[in-house]
């Protein structure tokens, strides 16, 4: 009963802003014991779903790492739990302490820098355009008067529509709950195009029933690096996140990760997800930063 009391009084003093434990994330586990990773159920090889409350991907398996080395500076044996988080809801679980770091397919943008922190940049991202591979779609131009699917709470839509080629192109969208969801909307023909992150889009088509059926298509809609959210102002965490993902680096094991979950065939399906690493995150490795969407966008 006292440990419920004490998750419960973490919880409320970080959803108040309290200083000092709200945003300790080490401190704040060394006395509950537990740790809840915030994980994705369709956000591709990055993190997905298993079932029966198993999560796997990119992402998932760096912050084990993570966690890994939060049991050692937390001096104990730690419960970790994964608590499914959606596009939506990530950032206020975050905040209000119901997870305690965000594993999944999150942009690093400005905006969202006002509420959280990031771990430095481990994989970037370019959106791109999923469709039915006989529909004739191949560029940004074709989507007029078509229905584009897009998942609540992201921001690859908002690309398309400031892309160059896409400014004056008018469309329809459609939501998504999730990106399970909007892939189900270009699956079943509610959809004419699913606009998202390129490995979302790749992992999606990779477990769909019949992979071949689909293709990605047309310009690349934006470069964003992504990468492992935390509450903000938690220097000490960040710190050991940061130094976490630094060690993989160096030793080669990132590189390696990245292998197992975009190259090789990966569960349930044993799929290849066949997105060899790019030279935008190789440039990321080489010099660690947590730098913005936006400072990309200056290039």
């Amino acid at each position: 009963m006292k440990k419920h009391l004490l998750a419960f009084a973490v919880a409320a003093l970080a959803a108040t802003g309290a200083p000092a434990q709200a945003n300790d994330t080490i401190a704040k586990v060394k006395a509950s014991g537990v740790v809840t990773m915030g994980v994705r159920e369709s956000s591709g090889a990055l993190s997905y779903t298993l079932g029966d409350g198993k999560f796997a991907g990119y992402h998932v398996e760096v912050c084990q790492r993570i966690m890994a080395e939060l049991e050692k500076q937390a001096g104990k044996k730690l419960e970790v739990k994964y608590a499914p988080v959606t596009s939506q809801n990530r950032i206020p679980l975050l905040q209000n302490g119901t997870v305690d770091i965000e594993c999944g397919s999150t942009t690093n943008n400005a905006t969202r820098a006002k509420d959280v922190s990031f771990l430095n940049t481990t994989f970037v991202e370019e959106v791109r355009i999923a469709v039915k591979a006989n529909s004739g779609i191949t560029s940004i131009a074709q989507l007029a008067g078509k229905n584009v699917a897009t998942t609540t709470g992201t921001t690859s839509v908002q690309h398309l529509r400031k892309h160059e080629r896409g400014a004056n192109i008018n469309f329809n969208e459609v939501f998504g709950k999730d990106h399970a969801d909007s892939f189900l909307l270009l699956e079943t023909g509610r959809a004419d195009a699913f606009v998202m992150d390129g490995s979302i889009l790749a992992g999606n088509i990779a477990n769909a029933k019949n992979p071949n059926d689909f293709k990605i298509v047309g310009e690349v809609l934006s470069v964003e690096p992504i990468a492992i959210m935390i509450r903000k102002d938690d220097a000490a965490f960040k710190k050991l996140g940061n130094d976490v993902i630094a060690g993989m680096v160096k030793s080669g094991e990132l590189a390696k990760i990245w292998d197992k979950w975009f190259v090789q065939p990966i569960p349930p399906k044993n799929t290849k997800v066949g997105l060899p690493v790019s030279e935008s995150t190789k440039a990321a490795w080489a010099n660690l930063n947590d730098k913005p969407m936006e400072d990309y966008a200056k290039k």
